[in-house]
């Protein structure tokens, strides 16, 4: 089993990303990608976004479709070179509603230069840790 990552400032990091998420800080969400980033939420039946200004115009219609949003990253695992995998837990209101969807889920990052080149989603947990652990062995 993986240990939780020995690079912490990747780790912390990708804790203050999630906390600026849960602020919904767009401009400080924006200092975490590369200006060449990648946001590829095809496991979502989403599309995939190239590029910090897609990203940011993404991510602001995300948060502008609900009434509350928290996320946060259960696990923070390290397995190779600059590549992150979190296992989170969202919660989001809609507009009108009372009631809350807290969907769980994983992220794999791929880090260049300290920053986040890559940025892919996953429903499936089982699959991000697939994912994760095949971009791990690509990179070293």
């Amino acid at each position: 089993m993986p240990e939780e990552s020995t690079t912490p400032d990747l780790v912390e990091r990708l804790r203050l990303f999630f906390a600026a998420a849960s602020r919904r800080d767009l401009d400080t969400l924006a200092t975490f990608y590369a200006s060449d980033a990648v946001l590829d939420l095809s496991d979502l039946g989403l599309a995939t976004y190239d590029g910090l200004d897609a990203i940011r115009a993404f991510v602001e219609d995300w948060f502008r479709s609900y009434a509350e949003y928290e996320v946060s990253a259960d696990e923070i695992l390290h397995l190779g070179e600059n590549v992150i995998l979190t296992i989170n837990t969202q919660m989001a209101r809609l507009p009108g509603s009372s009631g809350f969807v807290r969907p769980h889920d994983a992220y794999v990052f791929l880090f260049e230069d300290g920053l986040i080149a890559r940025h892919t989603p996953y429903r499936d947990i089982d699959a991000a840790r697939a994912a994760d652990e095949r971009l791990a062995g690509e990179r070293g």
